[in-house]
C-alpha cells in the first residue's frame, strides 16, 4: 500500500504537522481520527496529501486512522464553538476583577471536566479568585497557563508588514533568540519600528539573512583600517576604509586629499587580508 504525508492540527490556533496515511481520500477541511503518544484525537486536515522525501521515508509519524464520523465531527465543532464563547466569559470576568490580562485561547479536555486557559500579562497576576469565578462558571476544573508575547501573536495569526501569513503561525516551529546584533549586521537602524513584529518584539526573519551577512562581513576590512586601493588609472594609492558595502562586496575609501572612491574589495589589500583569503580558499 502508498503511503503518503498529510498536514492535519489539532487545534484551530496550532501549527499543522506531518501524519502519515495510506489511501484514504482526505481534502483540505476534513477531520480526521490521528494518532498521538497517549492517545487518538480529532484534527483537521490542513495541507494536501503528498508523497513523502525519499530522505524522510524511514522517519516514525504518527498515523492518520480513519475519517471522523458525523457525529465525532458535530462533537468536534460544538466543542469548539464552546471554547469560543469561553474566550469571551473568561475576558468577561477577568475584566470584571480588574486584572489587565488578555486571555488568548481556552481549550477544554473532551472527556474529563478540565479547561485550560492560555492568558498573556506584562505583569504577575493573582489569579486565585479568577480561577474560582471561572471554575463555577465553566463547571470545569481551570488551569491558567500564561504565555509570552509572541507566543500569543502565534496563536492569534495575522498579516506582516510584506503581506504574507505570519512566520510564527505559518511555518516556525520554535521561536530562536533574536538579537540587536542582528539587525546591526544588517546595517538596519536600530530606532525603525519597522524592526518590529506584530508581537512588539524584533521580527523572527531578522535570523534569515544573518548567517550570510555574517560570512560577507568577514571578507571585509573593519572601518578606518588603513588599506590599499587600485583606483585604475590612479595606481595604487593609501588611504583609510570608511564604510563597507557588505551586499556589493565594496568599501567606500578615503584619501589623504579628502576624496572618496567606492572600490571592489578584490582591488584592495589590507593588514590580515591575506589571511582571510586563505580561508575562503578551498
Amino acid at each position: 500500500m502508498d503511503e503518503y504525508l498529510v498536514g492535519v492540527r489539532l487545534r484551530p490556533t496550532a501549527q499543522a504537522d506531518d501524519y502519515r496515511v495510506g489511501d484514504l481520500e482526505l481534502h483540505v477541511g476534513d477531520l480526521v481520527l490521528v494518532e498521538t503518544t497517549t492517545e487518538t484525537v480529532l484534527g483537521e486536515v490542513r495541507r494536501p496529501k503528498r508523497e513523502i522525501p525519499e530522505m524522510k521515508k524511514d522517519r516514525a509519524y504518527p498515523r492518520v486512522m480513519r475519517l471522523a464520523t458525523a457525529d465525532e465531527a458535530r462533537a468536534y465543532r460544538e466543542r469548539r464553538e464552546r471554547e469560543e464563547r469561553a474566550i469571551a466569559t473568561c475576558q468577561r470576568i477577568a475584566r470584571g476583577r480588574g486584572l489587565v490580562m488578555k486571555v488568548v485561547d481556552v481549550e477544554m479536555h473532551p472527556v474529563a471536566r478540565r479547561a485550560t486557559v492560555y492568558f498573556n500579562a506584562e505583569e504577575r497576576i493573582d489569579f486565585r479568585d479568577l480561577v474560582r469565578d471561572l471554575a463555577r462558571e465553566l463547571r470545569s476544573r481551570v488551569e491558567m497557563r500564561q504565555i509570552g508575547a509572541r507566543d500569543t501573536t502565534k496563536v492569534m495569526d495575522g498579516i506582516g508588514p510584506c503581506g504574507r501569513q505570519l512566520c510564527c503561525t505559518s511555518h516556525l516551529r520554535r521561536f530562536d533568540p533574536i538579537s540587536v546584533k542582528m539587525a546591526k549586521a544588517q546595517d538596519m537602524p536600530l530606532t525603525d519600528n519597522r524592526l518590529l513584529g506584530n508581537c512588539g518584539r524584533l521580527k523572527c526573519c531578522l535570523l534569515y539573512e544573518f548567517s550570510t551577512y555574517e560570512e560577507l562581513r568577514s571578507r571585509l576590512p573593519r572601518v578606518n583600517s588603513p588599506c590599499q586601493a587600485n583606483c585604475g588609472t590612479s595606481g595604487c594609492m593609501t588611504g583609510k576604509v570608511r564604510s563597507i558595502r557588505v551586499l556589493k562586496q565594496s568599501v567606500v575609501v578615503g584619501f589623504p586629499d579628502g576624496t572618496q572612491a567606492e572600490v571592489p574589495i578584490d582591488q584592495v589589500t589590507w593588514e590580515g587580508r591575506a589571511h582571510i583569503k586563505a580561508q575562503l580558499e578551498p
